[in-house]
């Protein structure tokens, strides 16, 4: 069976790369208010209809429809590499061996 969710997904503007994904536009009644506050404010970037024979970019889209039904409500965040990035770190790599 195929099922199909509507999603609205805002940007946060205090996390650098995170996007908050609810039902309903402007409704972020189940979503907790220290998120809210993390996120700062939030801008419209899209509505999507969801269904797991569609692909996102950054996210497992069948986890994505599973915590908008539980939770209300879904966080996407940089991945690992960015968050170094935003750090100002370096992933760790052997060093360059002296002759």
């Amino acid at each position: 069976m195929i099922l199909n969710i509507k999603t609205v997904i805002y940007k946060g503007h205090k996390k650098y790369d995170s996007y908050l994904y609810v039902e309903h536009e402007d409704d972020f009644s189940r979503v907790p208010e220290v998120l809210m506050s993390a996120l700062g404010k939030l801008e419209l970037v899209m509505t999507l209809e969801l269904s797991s024979e569609k692909k996102l970019a950054r996210a497992d889209v069948n986890q994505v429809i599973s915590a908008l039904q539980e939770e209300g409500f879904y966080l996407q965040m940089p991945n690992e590499s960015d968050k170094l990035a935003l750090a100002g770190a370096k992933p760790v790599s052997n060093p360059i061996p002296k002759l």
